[in-house]
């Protein structure tokens, strides 16, 4: 009888992901590639720089698809922020190891240098770029393509970027301009902290406004199906965690929500709880308190609930706290960005003696405006505690930056 429940749950498994993957509305980048005969690395020694979210519509590696073809000769993977294999903590240093599944070397771009050297380039043809990005400037892999496309461009390699969905659709542009000072690999280029474009999009961007040192040799494998107005739901695919604390898609858009203001570590945003990016909360907060003077300001698409926990890790780790669940009710109406600063705002209303800038950590300011892109940002907000003082300062580049990207979309 065991047996047979066995069977039958397996089958009912087996099912349920051939149904899903009957409903895949888009082809990737791999998948394109793969269709194409792997025809733009025929003959060439490749580099592939990617990690667990590098996968076909069945969820096989890019690592073992391009190892397994016989006319592609796979030489070396490159590690992003978490590796190749996603087993590095946020910030922890990538060692350089050998791949076990493949048996090929892996070069760190999160140790000793973020940029490949020429030495490990030696013997490369072509670099592959296959990461699933989140939309958000902060995110680091976004860095590691644009750092990685100086290096082919100095030492003559070609770059092909094997194009996936932003899923956060590529409609929404939100925050300023990155400014020269505050230039870093939390912030690398002069775009905004949502920029509405897939990671080929924003290399052929990069590339064709002079936004890198050097240009390279750029080819895009694009996507076949993908729509700016998808969210990564809308796709049909299977969604594999880009980082430790992006587990599901929805994680991507909760990320811009609150990741700003999490660079404080003045509240937990539910980084070491079950909900990261999804919450704010203290011990000093009064939850229904909070809840209802942020459902009072109406925001479009988002609605607020009262939470109570316990963190397990991180900030108010093992602390009894509270404070508000963040609910997007209505994707396409939210402007996400913005929650954290009306957040900010309501706080210090309700609790004056707690005013984020005052009660903060002096010591992380540095890295708030280096992921706000300017201390403009900070400085105006802490003189009145007000999303208004900043509105027009954090919006002001969107369309300058809508008008220059458009000629480089390539979905519609």
């Amino acid at each position: 009888m065991k047996a047979l429940r066995f069977i039958l749950l397996s089958t009912c498994c087996l099912f349920a992901f051939t149904a899903q993957a009957q409903k895949i509305k888009i082809k990737t980048g791999i998948e394109v590639l793969k269709e194409q005969n792997f025809k733009c690395l025929e003959g060439k020694r490749v580099g592939l720089i990617t990690n667990p979210t590098g996968v076909d519509n069945r969820l096989k590696s890019t690592i073992d698809i391009l190892h397994e073809a016989p006319n592609v000769e796979l030489v070396a993977l490159y590690g992003p922020e978490h590796g190749v294999r996603g087993d590095a903590h946020a910030g922890d240093k990538v060692e350089n190891e050998t791949d076990p599944s493949t048996g090929v070397p892996v070069h760190s771009l999160y140790g000793k240098t973020r940029k490949p050297t020429p030495e490990m380039l030696k013997g490369i043809d072509v670099l592959v770029y296959d990461i699933q990005d989140i939309g958000c400037r902060s995110f680091t892999y976004i860095s590691t393509m644009g750092l990685a496309m100086v290096a082919a461009a100095e030492n003559d390699i070609e770059f092909v970027v094997l194009d996936r969905p932003n899923p956060v659709g590529g409609l929404k542009i939100e925050g300023n301009l990155v400014e020269d000072e505050y230039i870093s690999f939390v912030s690398q280029f002069k775009i905004p902290y949502l920029y509405a474009l897939t990671c080929g999009e924003l290399a052929l961007m990069l590339n064709g406004e002079k936004m890198l040192e050097k240009q390279c040799k750029l080819h895009v494998v694009k996507m076949k199906g993908w729509k700016r107005s998808m969210e990564y739901t809308q796709t049909g695919l299977q969604w594999v965690p880009s980082s430790p604390h992006i587990p599901h898609p929805h994680s991507a858009i909760f990320y811009p929500i609150s990741g700003i203001l999490g660079e404080l570590g003045y509240m937990s945003i539910g980084v070491g709880y079950t909900i990261p990016f999804q919450m704010f909360a203290t011990p000093w907060i009064k939850a229904e308190e909070l809840a209802a003077r942020m459902n009072a300001l109406q925001l479009p698409g988002i609605i607020f609930r009262p939470i109570h926990l316990k963190p397990f890790y991180s900030a108010y780790k093992g602390e009894q706290i509270q404070g508000v669940q963040v609910h997007v009710v209505d994707f396409r109406k939210a402007a996400l960005s913005e929650i954290q600063f009306l957040l900010m705002q309501e706080v210090a209303a309700l609790y004056p003696d707690r005013a984020v800038f005052d009660h903060a950590n002096k010591d992380r300011f540095r890295m708030f405006d280096q992921v706000s892109g300017s201390n403009q940002i900070r400085e105006r907000f802490s003189k009145n505690n007000r999303w208004e003082d900043i509105r027009d300062y954090w919006y002001k580049d969107v369309e300058s930056f809508r008008k220059l990207s458009k000629p480089y979309y390539l979905y519609k």
